[in-house]
């Protein structure tokens, strides 16, 4: 991706916030039911949460693994290994820093030959949300950081300094499909030319919602969802990582071992589907997306957009290029 550094403005990001003590998670897992049901966790097994977020997800399998099971879970967040760390310390669970797309890797550390299934979800855990200095929630008023390894990579706020007007148009349309992506692109850059450059998730967000014509009231998607989503997936390269994940996890698991995704939007969900039709090592289980069912989605509205597809592992065709 080409840039625009000679427009770059270079100001400190505003001042961080005091850590807090960490309060105990406050996500809720999304399709917990169907996850248990469509991967059948059994004692003895060997699982893989690739995304391990508030370890709701871990629980429920590392309860039924037991005994003789474990599950390995994994995550780009540090804080939430951390986390996994105190609250999951009783479980067969071991929470590793690291992405799902470098599971071969992390298996091999560990000296397991294959496992009996993964579990990625893909959405973003309320923990970070309710972080005000990781800038993913709209009011917030610390560094608009997006990241989910605060260690790895460049804040948001610093790709938004650095990328010309069309660029940073392509990246909202392409990773937000915001059909209004150059007019919130050049009200980015034109505030970085004015020496006010955007810093924090509820500067952007404001700019944003100036952008886009006013909707009907009960519109229940803040304006400034898809850009937020655009910035996140490019800072965390997102999508490449789900892509080299899905071509390596297949070489993981065992005959018969299981895949569960759940995607919450349709770049995700479009990659997953074309993975399982087009891969010759998956067998679908699900002809059709699982949805929450609407109790669910009334006790946790983020669970509105989940779509969870299951896949297991058949045999390499002979010529298959491993």
């Amino acid at each position: 991706m080409n840039s625009n550094r000679s427009a770059t403005i270079e100001v400190p990001p505003p001042e961080r916030i005091p850590a807090l003590p960490r309060p105990p998670s406050i996500h809720v897992p999304v399709l917990s039911d169907e996850v248990v049901r469509w991967m059948a966790p059994a004692p003895g097994a060997v699982l893989v949460d690739g995304t391990l977020g508030g370890g709701g997800h871990t629980r429920a399998l590392a309860e039924r693994v037991a005994p003789g099971g474990t599950v390995i879970a994994l995550d780009r967040d540090p804080a939430a290994v951390d986390a996994a760390c105190q609250t999951l310390a009783h479980l067969p669970v071991v929470a590793v820093h690291a992405s799902f797309a470098e599971l071969p890797e992390v298996l091999a550390e560990f000296d397991v030959a294959d496992i009996d299934g993964v579990l990625l979800d893909l959405g973003l855990s309320s923990d970070q949300l309710a972080d005000p200095q990781r800038g993913f929630s709209f009011d917030a008023e610390g560094p608009l950081d997006l990241r989910f390894d605060p260690s790895a990579g460049e804040p948001a706020w610093r790709l938004l300094d650095r990328l010309s007007a069309v660029h940073l148009a392509d990246v909202i349309y392409q990773y937000g499909e915001e059909r209004y992506s150059r007019r919130i692109a050049r009200a980015v850059v034109e505030r970085r030319q004015q020496g006010r450059p955007v810093r924090t998730a509820a500067d952007l967000a404001a700019l944003v919602r100036r952008c886009i014509p006013r909707r009907g009231r009960h519109d229940r998607i803040d304006p400034a969802t898809r850009t937020f989503q655009a910035l996140r997936i490019a800072v965390n390269d997102e999508l490449k990582a789900l892509e080299v994940a899905l071509r390596r996890i297949p070489t993981c698991l065992r005959e018969g071992g299981r895949l569960a995704v759940i995607s919450f939007h349709s770049l995700e969900d479009r990659r997953v589907k074309a993975a399982f039709r087009d891969d010759p090592r998956w067998r679908v289980l699900t002809k059709r997306p699982v949805r929450p069912a609407e109790d669910e989605i009334g006790r946790n509205p983020r669970a509105r957009s989940a779509k969870l597809r299951v896949a297991d592992r058949r045999p390499s065709p002979p010529d298959f290029p491993l």
